[in-house]
């Protein structure tokens, strides 16, 4: 019996139009779990366009897509129901551009908000953003905040558009840095957007080229952080258990671990 690949996402023939103009067309594309994707394309190739439909924000006009092997479910309405281990840093807009940013982040977190407060806008430079209204922040200023959020939600499933745009070298390295672990320490799989490959190619393991909606090529990372076909430890307690079960027993009988060599030069 064959066994099934497991993908935490599967692709085929989609495509999303806007009337006459066709904005995506994806003929086959996978996404396995634990792995750092990049899409990366010059304005207007689709970046945004399929990562919405990733994140169950946008509608595809056609074409199937699933997620673990299983299709979106659909409401009464026919509208995508979003998966709560999915994240996407531009998700928030939902809640409405009128909400404080305080408010969006206490709907999301409850009382984990205070501390989240505490953390990220307690800094004279970031302070002032905590009232603000999301209508009211700039570019830079929503994309910080969707990476603040991006790392706090502490997904399976991390969507991040537009990485690195509006951000200081600085900023960058340290969000770089805390994805990097995520990715490492949870397995959490990752698919970023950016117009520059130089960016990216820096910790992703698989680049996927978009021109004009298509996918012109995929390419594999020579730094390969995480890689296709990559643990989900979040999936693998079980795993992990029977490990340090055995670890245990080892630490308990730490002479059975000698070599063959090591016991001959005692005797």
């Amino acid at each position: 019996m064959n066994e099934v690949k497991r993908l935490i996402y599967k692709v085929e023939g989609l495509k999303k139009n806007y009337g006459s103009f066709e904005a995506l067309n994806v003929k086959k594309l996978e996404i396995h779990p634990g792995t750092i994707y990049a899409i990366v394309g010059p304005p207007g190739s689709g970046k945004t366009t399929l990562l919405s439909i990733l994140s169950g924000s946008l509608k595809p006009s056609s074409g199937n897509l699933y997620f673990e092997n299983m299709p979106f479910e659909k409401n009464w309405y026919g509208k995508t129901v979003k998966h709560d281990e999915v994240f996407y840093n531009y998700g928030y807009e939902e809640f409405g551009s009128r909400l404080k940013v305080s408010r969006v982040i206490s709907k999301l977190y409850g009382k984990k908000s205070n501390t989240l407060m505490k953390r990220h806008f307690k800094s004279a430079r970031f302070k002032h953003l905590w009232n603000r209204s999301i209508s009211s922040l700039t570019k830079g200023e929503l994309h910080w905040l969707g990476m603040i959020l991006s790392l706090e939600s502490d997904p399976r499933v991390l969507l991040i558009d537009e990485y690195g745009v509006h951000l200081t070298d600085e900023m960058e390295q340290e969000f770089r840095s805390q994805l990097k672990r995520m990715n490492r320490s949870l397995g959490t799989t990752i698919i970023i957007s950016s117009h520059s490959e130089s960016l990216v190619k820096k910790f992703a393991s698989v680049i996927i080229f978009l021109d004009n909606g298509h996918i012109s090529k995929i390419r594999s990372s020579s730094n390969r952080h995480g890689r296709p076909g990559g643990s989900d430890r979040r999936r693998k307690n079980n795993n992990y258990r029977k490990k340090n079960r055995n670890y245990k027993k080892k630490q308990k009988h730490p002479g059975n671990n000698k070599s063959k060599k090591e016991i001959k030069n005692e005797t």
